[in-house]
C-alpha cells in the first residue's frame, strides 16, 4: 500500500516517468529469473537477457525510432539472438543450449508481456486504461485471498499453488469486476465521455481478474520447478519483482488488446 501513491503519480505523469517505472521493475524481474534458474544449475547470461528485455521495452517506448531504416525490434532482436549464440559458443557451460534458451525465453516472456503496459499508456486515454489494469489485478488478488481464506476448500491447482481455491478465484473475479466498474464510473465523472461504461467495465474486470490467474500460476510453476518459494526478496514477506508482476504481465497484455479493439470499434 505504501507504493500506491508513487505508482499512481508515475502512471499519471506517463512518458519517460512511466517508462522508467515499468523498465525498472521488469529489469529486476529478469535478473530474478536468471538467478532463479541458477538453482537448477543453469547459467543464462544476464547481460544478454537484459539486452533482449530492453530491445522490447525501447521498441514499445519509441515505435517510430528507426535506426538503419528499420524498426528497432528487427535489428535489436537479430543482434541479441546472434550475439548470445556466439557467446555460448565461446563460453560453453554444462548446459549451453538450455542456458541460451533460458536467457532468451525468460526476458521474451517478461519483456513482451510487460512492454504492453508501455504501449497501453501511449493510448489517448492511456492513464485510465492502466488504472483499469491495476485495479482489476490488485482487487482480484485481494478478493481471491479474502474469499479463499474464509470459505475456500476446493483446491484450484494443488500441485502448483496449494492455497489457491476455486472459491477464492470466484471471489477474485467478482472483486475485479466491481473494481473496474468503479474505475469506469470515476472515469466518466472526471474525464467524460469514458471509453467504457459501468457494465462493460464490470465485464472487462471479471474477464481480466479471472484470466490473470494463469500468469500467477505460470510463475508458480517456474518457482516449484526450481524449488523456490519466491523469485526474490525485494518486497519482504511478498517476494520479488517477478512475484509482484506475475498476474500484471497477463493483465497489461489483455487490457491492451481489449482497449485497442474498443477504441478502434
Amino acid at each position: 500500500m505504501l507504493l500506491l501513491p508513487p505508482v499512481a503519480v508515475l502512471v499519471a505523469l506517463g512518458g519517460v516517468w512511466f517508462f522508467a517505472l515499468v523498465a525498472g521493475i521488469l529489469t529486476l524481474a529478469v535478473i530474478e529469473f536468471c538467478k532463479l534458474m541458477r538453482r537448477g544449475h543453469f547459467q543464462p547470461s544476464v547481460p544478454f537477457a537484459l539486452a533482449m528485455l530492453w530491445v522490447l521495452l525501447l521498441d514499445a517506448q519509441c515505435p517510430d525510432w528507426q535506426p538503419f531504416g528499420l524498426r528497432l525490434l528487427e535489428p535489436g532482436i537479430t543482434g541479441v539472438l546472434l550475439g548470445s549464440l556466439s557467446w555460448q559458443l565461446l563460453h560453453r557451460g554444462e548446459h549451453p543450449t538450455v542456458d541460451w534458451a533460458l536467457a532468451m525465453a525468460g526476458p521474451l516472456y517478461i519483456g513482451w508481456c510487460g512492454a504492453h503496459f508501455i504501449r497501453l499508456r501511449h493510448f489517448p486515454e492511456g492513464m485510465w486504461w492502466v488504472a483499469v489494469t491495476l485495479a482489476a489485478t490488485w482487487c482480484a488478488d485481494v478478493g481471491a485471498y479474502v474469499v479463499g481464506h474464509l470459505w475456500g476448500h476446493r483446491p484450484l491447482a494443488a500441485t502448483l499453488s496449494p492455497k489457491k481455491t476455486w472459491e477464492g478465484w470466484g471471489g477474485g473475479v467478482v472483486a475485479s469486476g466491481l473494481a473496474v466498474a468503479a474505475v469506469a464510473a470515476l472515469w466518466d465523472a472526471l474525464a467524460a465521455p469514458a471509453a467504457i461504461g459501468i457494465l462493460p467495465g464490470a465485464l472487462i474486470g471479471a474477464f481480466v481478474g479471472g484470466t490473470t490467474l494463469l500468469g500467477d500460476l505460470t510463475v508458480s510453476m517456474i518457482k516449484r520447478h526450481m524449488g523456490a518459494k519466491d523469485t526474490g526478496t525485494l518486497f519482504p514477506g511478498h517476494g520479488g519483482a517477478l512475484d509482484r508482476m506475475d498476474s500484471l504481465l497477463w493483465a497489461g497484455l489483455l487490457v491492451y488488446y481489449l482497449a485497442a479493439w474498443i477504441t478502434h470499434s
